[in-house]
């Protein structure tokens, strides 16, 4: 082998360079690099040397299309603001390897259309699968036509239960927000959520009916403030909570949007949080929860923790081993300033 590389500086180093470097023909080279057994081990060691010597990245298109793939995956999302689908991506992403596995994101803003010209363009650059991730919890209709390749879906389910399809326990979170707030000693706690049309909102209220009533206790009211989402919503119930129960000493909301706007009217109606009146919420979305005021407790749903579960089922899937399965994962508490013990 030749020690001195010779390529020029105004292009990427080839294959050929390799060859010629290395001794070799083009064929043994790529052979080498694609690690096919023909090769003898000190031919493959010193074409693997003139690779390193010439930073030579094989094409990651060409060498997985020899293998039937390309190394590549499409995720949908129908999130905007990319409040779940980035935090699911970056765990996608950790599951993937770095480097490992080229995503191509795609919003397709809800639209059916726009999905399917979405899932047309992804299938048309020869993908190796799908992560299509919801904007809610509802069950969502799968994929229109016949998709040839694996598909995962996250967050939200797909309403086919043949599907693969990785989600929140809702119910289980609204316990977890109740369990935490009866550890801190309350007992008068009201539940503030959003439209009672998404399944997110019937379930966390769910889960904290059961976890009250677990403890021989119920909500103030005798049911859920249902609601919107937001924040303006939250002030208003948290106006309505306090006049129709004045005891309260605790709150649970359905979302941080909605916990952002209970905080500001408990602090214009003079209401010490946490200490009079504690406040848990719901997302752990940072740009809320870690600048609230005070900073807020929140249900953290392990987004990442749902999109490294999709990579990994995803892979499974391509593998074309036994086929994954669904499966739920619980989230948990994250703790800040605006719960605290009784007293």
């Amino acid at each position: 082998m030749s020690t001195e590389p010779e390529v020029p500086a105004n292009r990427a180093p080839t294959l050929t360079d390799v060859a010629k470097l290395a001794g070799v023909s083009v064929a043994t080279a790529s052979k080498a690099i694609n690690g096919r057994d023909e090769v003898k081990a000190a031919t493959r060691a010193r074409v693997l040397k003139a690779a390193e010597l010439l930073s030579f990245a094989p094409n990651a298109l060409a060498r997985a299309l020899l293998g039937g793939r390309t190394g590549t995956v499409g995720l949908l999302t129908s999130d905007l603001e990319g409040r779940f689908s980035i935090p699911i991506l970056m765990g996608a992403e950790d599951a993937f390897g770095a480097g490992q596995v080229s995503v191509f994101l795609c919003d397709a803003r809800g639209d059916a259309i726009r999905e399917a010209y979405h899932v047309r363009a992804l299938l048309s650059r020869r993908v190796d699968g799908l992560i299509v991730v919801g904007s809610d919890t509802d069950p969502r209709p799968p994929l229109a036509g016949t998709i040839p390749v694996p598909v995962v879906y996250v967050y939200a389910p797909s309403a086919d239960p043949g599907d693969i399809s990785i989600t929140v326990d809702n119910v289980g979170g609204g316990r977890l927000a109740i369990d935490h707030l009866l550890a801190c000693g309350r007992r008068n706690i009201a539940h503030v959520t959003g439209e009672p049309g998404f399944a997110a909102a019937r379930d966390r209220a769910e889960g904290a009916a059961a976890a009250l009533t677990d403890a021989g206790l119920t909500m103030l009211g005798g049911k859920p403030y249902y609601g919107s989402w937001d924040e303006t919503w939250g002030r208003a119930a948290a106006h309505i909570v306090v006049e129709q129960h004045p005891e309260v000493d605790a709150i649970f909301c359905g979302s941080d949007q909605i916990a952002r706007g209970v905080l500001e009217t408990l602090r214009d109606l003079g209401r010490d949080v946490p200490h009079a009146i504690s406040v848990i919420g719901f997302d752990n979305w940072d740009a809320i929860a870690a600048h609230s005021r005070p900073r807020l407790t929140s249900i953290d749903m392990n987004l990442e923790r749902l999109g490294a579960v999709a990579g990994r089922h995803l892979f499974a899937a391509i593998d074309g081993g036994d086929p994954p399965t669904s499966e739920q994962y619980p989230g948990r508490v994250v703790m800040r300033d605006s719960t605290a013990p009784v007293g």
